[in-house]
């Protein structure tokens, strides 16, 4: 059976596939310049990760600023580190850094109207709303801030949630001028991106992530969305930020279970495409469930650069990006299996990307040892390595059949294949491996 989708490989020689379409794998940190759908290579193709500090050769590239020691990864407090999206004229910066809610010239140069409006949650508004409100203000009397405050959890990340924003962005007489300032985790920033894109057809937003999960994946690359009863994030846009501020100082007050859930996106990035940051994860991860500062700096940096690379070459999501996805597929199936709100993202994700490993070993793809290592660092990180009890195999199945990456009814999924870091995005697989990793983790 010939996969449907589009697809690159990887191997240690340049050559030319054959006409009919084979699966494209994914490997660390891919060159734009080498970036071609007939084409395969080596990973000594690639950069390593420490030259994402320099500019690739290509146009349409990832870059930092300013380099960051693993081991030392220390920041004057309100001096940010920047990661670059490079998107053309759509570019935006990700400012990371200690302390950057206090410095009011970050966020203004943003801001290219009058009025603002804040969307946040009655979760992060007690701690932050002020604060940001002060940032946008300081010095800067022209420009009148508006806020909402929408109720938290993903059970809340739907129509009529979206619709309270609309209605005091039309009470407040906002006009196309306006910023919307997404304040909050990854709900908070989805549903704000979307009613950016939406409202008189799209005004600029900015990105104030809170959580590990909105700082290390959802702030970045312009995914907005809200959740229908039959799926996750099945309405929405692509639709870019003006910039994204993560002040990590925010995390200090995050609940522990908040903390780990992101930690499934940042394992993720080592999986599928930087072997040598998930090593570095396996020895730090006590280290970020501390909330050491350094750790936590350097891992939110490393994620922004993989996913900013990641979204300067595939920003529609037509290949590349949607290696992303590893594990959200089952995931997703979780969430909205489970109800929205009772297993959280990274949570789900966790699980599903267990499963995911466990198809990619039943495939013959990955040796046992990827197995063991993934189960080994989600534990670690006080996540799950199983679904829930309530999930069938049916219920996988059927929320499964209306994912985003269903292509002409066929369900195209992102698995392992080969040495570390390297991953597929593909619909060509033995469906018999399927239904046994989904047998083996829920209910017939």
């Amino acid at each position: 059976m010939a996969s449907t989708s589009t697809h690159f490989s990887l191997s240690p020689s340049l050559k030319q596939h054959t006409s009919i379409p084979q699966p494209i794998h994914f490997s660390s940190l891919q060159n734009p310049k080498f970036l071609h759908p007939q084409s395969s290579f080596s990973n000594n193709h690639f950069p390593k990760f420490s030259s994402l500090s320099k500019p690739l050769r290509s146009p349409i590239c990832a870059s930092s600023s300013q380099l960051m020691d693993p081991f030392a990864a220390k920041t004057e407090p309100g001096i940010p580190t920047i990661v670059n999206v490079d998107l053309g004229d759509r570019s935006y910066p990700i400012y990371i850094g200690s302390g950057l809610l206090n410095k009011p010239e970050l966020l203004q140069r943003h801001v290219h109207g009058k009025k603002v409006l804040i969307v946040t949650n009655n979760t992060v508004a007690p701690l932050y709303l002020d604060k940001v409100v002060d940032a946008l203000t300081s010095g800067n009397p022209n420009v009148s801030v508006e806020s909402v405050i929408l109720p938290d959890g993903e059970q809340y990340k739907n129509m009529d949630t979206l619709m309270k924003v609309f209605d005091k962005a039309i009470e407040s007489r906002l006009d196309r001028r306006c910023t919307f300032v997404a304040l909050g985790g990854g709900v908070i920033g989805d549903m704000c991106g979307f009613a950016a894109a939406a409202f008189l057809r799209g005004v600029n937003f900015i990105q104030i992530p809170t959580t590990v999960m909105a700082q290390v994946d959802s702030s970045v690359g312009g995914k907005t969305g809200i959740n229908h009863p039959l799926g996750k994030n099945l309405i929405g846009a692509f639709y870019q930020p003006q910039c994204v501020l993560i002040d990590t100082d925010t995390l200090n007050t995050l609940p522990e279970r908040e903390l780990a859930s992101g930690f499934a996106e940042v394992i993720k990035y080592g999986l599928i495409r930087d072997a040598e940051f998930f090593e570095w994860q396996e020895k730090n991860m006590q280290a970020l469930m501390a909330r050491d500062p350094s750790a936590l700096a350097y891992a939110i940096k490393r994620s922004c650069e993989n996913k900013a690379e990641v979204v300067s070459l595939d920003e529609k999501e037509s290949g590349l990006r949607a290696t992303l996805n590893l594990g959200h597929t089952f995931g997703h199936a979780i969430e909205t299996g489970v109800g929205y709100g009772q297993w959280l993202h990274g949570e789900a994700v966790a699980a599903g990307t267990v499963m995911a490993v466990d198809m990619s070993y039943r495939l013959g793809w990955i040796d046992d040892s990827i197995v063991k290592r993934v189960s080994d660092i989600l534990k670690q990180a006080k996540l799950p390595i199983v679904p829930p009890e309530i999930m069938t195999v049916d219920m996988f199945k059927s929320v499964m059949a209306v994912d985003k990456k269903v292509a002409d009814g066929l369900l195209r999924l992102i698995l392992l294949k080969g040495p570390l870091g390297n991953c597929i995005f593909t619909g060509d697989y033995d469906r018999k491996a399927l239904d046994n990793t989904l047998r083996a983790f829920s209910k017939s």
